[in-house]
């Protein structure tokens, strides 16, 4: 037989060995993290009701280890999901659409988890409009510059004063957590007399006497818009399909529990942030009052952040759909 004859045999012998090698298998762990907040309610939920493990067992998938998180911001969660420390991440909509032009879409959302408002509140009684803040104000959001709550404010103040003004109120801005940003605000001392409030922390701030809303999200965004989402790397998604849709399958029973059984989800949003400064009557309140928050795997007006942070120069690629920031899951639904 030829050397040539010999060197094809072999070939296609090692192809067809490749050919019967199983597929590489999903691997082992999911690595996720989570805010503080009613926002991330899903998530909570899906920790204290094991339901990853739930679905992944029914998937075939044995003895799946999963590992949660807590982190501040979304933009903390970015810098742990690149370095390989983390598989799936949570946060606003501004962290997501960051990282995705960051990593030429290497980077996607999974799903929404929240359409909800963002509350700007003060204790200054001279602010009625943002165009009345000045040098002595200081507002505290969870992530300078780079937050949904940072871009909300520069929407609006862009708004107010004009193109070329977005960064205008941003030397007034102060990184802060949710729970830090509003007990400063609630403290009624220190330089911190505002804060850029998501669920459950503005209902006591506007229940608060002396402390009243200057600005909503809704209004700048034009109507209900998502504030949180969850988003993984495309390396994670190709290559442990079984345990994406484990997870993703979760993840909607998650939601569908926060809406079909409000006072329950109520009773883990207490067990798994142990926060007790509300009432389960008063998170049941929360939870349905669809007129500031919605828990929902539809996405919305994410395009209107997209275009205004390509406009601004935050990011250099601009999305031609909401679709190009998720994976092809969710793409039959009805996104904006």
């Amino acid at each position: 037989m030829s050397v040539r004859r010999i060197a094809l045999a072999c070939l296609s012998l090692t192809v067809v060995a490749l050919s019967l090698q199983p597929a590489a298998a999903d691997v082992s762990e999911i690595r996720l993290a989570r805010q503080p907040g009613l926002s991330y309610l899903p998530l909570a939920v899906m920790e204290h009701e094991k339901l990853i493990e739930k679905h992944a067992a029914a998937a075939g998938l044995k003895d799946i280890k999963v590992e949660w998180s807590k982190f501040a911001a979304g933009n903390v969660m970015n810098d742990a999901l690149l370095s390989g420390s983390l598989d799936i991440a949570s946060g606003g909509v501004a962290p997501l659409i960051t990282l995705w032009a960051k990593s030429n879409g290497q980077v996607r959302g999974v799903a929404a988890q929240t359409t909800s408002q963002i509350y700007i509140n003060t204790r200054n009684p001279n602010v009625k409009t943002i165009k009345d803040f000045t040098d002595k104000d200081r507002i505290a959001l969870p992530a300078v510059k780079v937050s949904v709550n940072a871009i909300v404010l520069q929407m609006a103040a862009e708004k107010a004063f004009g193109p070329g003004n977005a960064y205008k109120l941003e030397p007034l801005t102060t990184s802060r957590s949710y729970a830090e940003g509003s007990a400063a605000l609630l403290s009624g001392v220190g330089e911190i007399n505002s804060a850029a409030s998501a669920p459950p922390f503005y209902y006591k701030e506007i229940a608060t006497p002396g402390i009243h809303t200057v600005l909503k999200s809704y209004d700048v965004l034009g109507g209900p818009s998502t504030n949180n989402l969850i988003w993984t790397t495309k390396k994670f998604h190709d290559e442990n399909p079984k345990l994406y849709a484990a997870f993703f399958a979760a993840y909607k029973e998650s939601i569908d529990l926060i809406n079909k059984d409000p006072k329950r989800a109520a009773q883990i949003f207490q067990d798994a942030d142990r926060n007790k400064a509300y009432s389960i009557d008063e998170l049941v309140m929360m939870l349905t009052d669809k007129s500031s928050m919605e828990f929902t795997i539809v996405p919305h007006n994410i395009t209107k952040y997209s275009d205004f942070m390509y406009r601004m120069g935050s990011i250099k690629e601009k999305p031609k759909s909401w679709k190009d920031l998720f994976f092809p899951e969710i793409h039959s639904l009805p996104g904006s």
